[in-house]
């Protein structure tokens, strides 16, 4: 909290509006009092659960999040935020996300929601108004999710958008704006930018092609024309492909009687171009080439709010993962964009460095222990073939946690 309010007053003494926040989230003191763990999929025994924790290698061990608790479950909760209106405003929408395990299939979004919502049975199935954030699963799906809702319907992006994949803390932040165009940030960084109207196929396009249009039939679509002015030159026909080899003579012990008319071998002719053809020049009648043109489409009606959501009245991370791990942590709503991309940055002055020391000490801990356990293996192989290690969830996630 007191970074918080530092963060403002430098805002403010820098002369920039001071940002309005509808809700930030850093899981300091009080943060259980503001989230409530859905009891979606418990009954069936596929729910998981969080633990308050700072993860393996933070940078800080005192900065913590929530972490997904147990493999192969559904994860949801969710915090009710003083209800808000994106109409005629910026809105900003940033969290981290550290991906600890090595999640196999799953996902790291949180999502937006509006209208009364009851949070114990928050879900898969309960209607959201904003979904974002990465997904993983296997080799081949490594996308951020960018899904909108609008008039009950739900419409992801048309872009594919790739995710971060390692296993260090990031930044993901979406800006949508009152002219309904929008950036993806990564770490700060500009990923991807658009608007509503290109980019989600929530609108019919404002234009459409004419498929009753016909090329004109004077219409000259040849660039280059043969040269009217050419002429073939006088001989040219009569100008052989091969010819004689000067070089080689006769040789003389040929004997005509015995060897028959000795005759020279033949090579290309060097004056031989091939058949003639025109030379080519610029069609001075050019008009280029011919595209259907386009006019307004008679379905598109605009929607001068179609980038203003439901009032958003709470925020839910909801998600399935094959392996549980990972972190979710400083989530971020506000209308200003230099605010958010500040927290960013006083995050990483503070953190990078050292998280990525923690990592590469991690790393090389993990990379012991798996040596040793190999040798044990190897040693301890019998006429019955090698024997595997089932995976326990508990390498993953620290024992001192408190659990939700």
């Amino acid at each position: 909290m007191e970074s918080r309010l530092l963060l403002l007053l430098l805002l403010s003494l820098s002369g920039l509006a001071l940002a309005e926040i509808f809700f930030e989230e850093r899981f300091e003191d009080g943060w259980k009092d503001r989230w409530v763990l859905s009891d979606w999929k418990r009954a069936e025994g596929k729910a998981g659960t969080f633990k308050y924790t700072a993860g393996k290698w933070s940078g800080d061990p005192d900065d913590k999040g929530i972490q997904t608790y147990n493999d192969a479950k559904h994860y949801a909760i969710s915090a009710k935020i003083p209800e808000f209106s994106n109409k005629d405003r910026t809105l900003v929408v940033q969290y981290s996300i550290r991906l600890e395990q090595d999640i196999e299939c799953g996902g790291g979004y949180i999502k937006l929601l509006s209208g009364y919502v009851n949070q114990k049975k928050f879900g898969g199935d309960t209607p959201y108004s904003f979904m974002f954030g990465p997904d993983i699963c296997g080799t081949q799906t490594k996308k951020i999710h960018l899904i909108v809702s609008y008039q009950g319907h739900t419409y992801p992006i048309k872009k594919d958008l790739q995710c971060e994949t390692d296993k260090l803390t990031h930044f993901y932040t979406f800006i949508l704006r009152p002219d309904a165009s929008y950036s993806l940030l990564v770490d700060n960084r500009e990923r991807e930018t658009g608007s509503l109207y290109t980019d989600w196929d929530i609108l019919p396009p404002p234009k459409i092609k004419d498929v009753k249009a016909k090329k004109p039939a004077d219409w000259d679509d040849r660039e280059y024309i043969d040269d009217p002015n050419g002429f073939k030159p006088e001989g040219y026909d009569s100008i052989p492909k091969e010819i004689p080899d000067p070089k080689v003579k006769k040789p003389v012990d040929w004997d005509e009687e015995d060897d028959g008319i000795w005759r020279p071998p033949k090579i290309p002719n060097p004056a031989y171009k091939g058949p003639w053809k025109r030379k080519k020049v610029k069609n001075p009648n050019y008009k280029g080439k011919w595209k259907t043109p386009w006019i307004d489409n008679p379905e598109f009606e605009d929607d001068p709010d179609l980038y203003v959501m439901r009032p958003i009245k709470y925020v839910g991370i909801e998600v399935w993962q094959v392996k549980a791990g990972s972190v979710y942590d400083n989530i971020l709503i506000c209308d200003d964009p230099q605010y958010a991309k500040q927290v960013v940055e006083d995050h990483f002055e503070r953190n990078r460095e050292a998280e990525k020391d923690a990592f590469e000490e991690a790393e090389k801990v993990r990379r012991a222990r798996e040596e040793e356990e190999g040798e044990k293996k190897k040693k301890g192989r019998d006429r019955r073939g090698r024997h595997y290690r089932r995976h326990d969830p508990h390498d993953y996630l620290d024992d001192y946690h408190d659990e939700l």
